[in-house]
């Protein structure tokens, strides 16, 4: 068996228009949203970069640059910084390599397929990465870290998977599981919302995936699924049987940044374990919930 292409690349689809966040995110994209003090954008970068990815793909559109100056050096912030001998630690994580980030555009937002198309020239003949950011995943080692370790296993196509109650698999597209060994579970089929009686299984498809460069073809080819959108779940599913196609439970858990709800949750969950100011939100949260 040939050896397996590393994991070396990484595709960010974060061309949305965050509408379920206005006003906030009229001006300011979705992405750079602090969960406490750290971007969402920066958690997945980070989780990236711990897994071995080298090579950074944003896919962008129309008032996105801000993400991109993110992880640029910020001269006037730095050089004032310094003058008033403050440390530059907390910039640490956002700058990066000259040439590991790489933008394209999505001018029309035809779906997550076509985001991740939108990448072909990019990726080229390598499998690669693709990571929603707003799935925070919170796990140690991360969750791409732990796919890329399974990857170096068995290969071919890896979908991060987590277990729900059974009530809630009509919210999420699930799995058609085959045989199970660990983390990792055979994949025999992709089902979008299916009603609870009918779910194949409660392994939620959870936004991160490790997929050989082919994929690309397939949704090259590919027509509208629902919401007149290129679907990724269409285009991987065609390629289920053709490769080796595997899910990984991921050891962790995983907040719905896309809501409200679960942006406040991550918020206030990852707060509560800070060592700065954990026990004082404590303190802050019971006194509001005593009223």
């Amino acid at each position: 068996m040939s050896a397996k292409k590393p994991i070396r690349k990484a595709v960010f689809p974060v061309a949305g228009l965050g509408t379920r966040f206005l006003p906030a995110t009229k001006a300011i994209p979705k992405e750079l949203l602090p969960i406490v003090d750290r971007p969402l954008i920066q958690y997945a970068v980070d989780e990236a970069r711990e897994a071995g990815i080298e090579q950074i793909i944003f896919v962008t559109g129309r008032g996105k640059t801000a993400i991109v100056e993110h992880f640029d050096i910020a001269y006037e912030l730095e050089s004032t910084m310094n003058e008033r001998g403050k440390s530059l630690s907390a910039l640490d994580d956002t700058r990066a390599t000259p040439g590991d980030i790489i933008t394209v555009r999505q001018q029309v937002p035809l779906g997550l397929g076509h985001a991740i198309w939108c990448a072909r020239a990019i990726v080229g003949d390598e499998p690669f990465a693709i990571i929603l950011p707003d799935e925070l995943m919170v796990g140690e080692p991360g969750c791409m870290a732990q796919m890329v370790e399974a990857y170096n296993e068995v290969g071919g196509n890896l979908i991060s998977v987590l277990e729900v109650p059974w009530d809630e698999v009509s919210s999420y597209g699930v799995i058609d599981p085959g045989a199970t060994s660990g983390a990792l579970t055979e994949v025999r089929g992709l089902v979008e919302k299916p009603p609870q009686d009918q779910a194949p299984s409660n392994k939620i498809i959870s936004g991160r995936y490790i997929l050989q460069p082919e994929v690309m073809r397939t949704l090259e080819n590919q027509g509208k699924g629902a919401g007149g959108e290129i679907q990724l779940t269409d285009a991987m599913a065609r390629m289920i049987g053709t490769q080796p196609f595997h899910a990984v439970t991921f050891a962790g858990r995983r907040f719905d940044c896309g809501s409200k709800l679960g942006f406040v949750e991550a918020t206030l969950a990852l707060a509560l374990e800070r060592e700065d100011i954990g026990a004082e939100v404590r303190l802050l949260a019971e006194r509001l919930l005593r009223g």
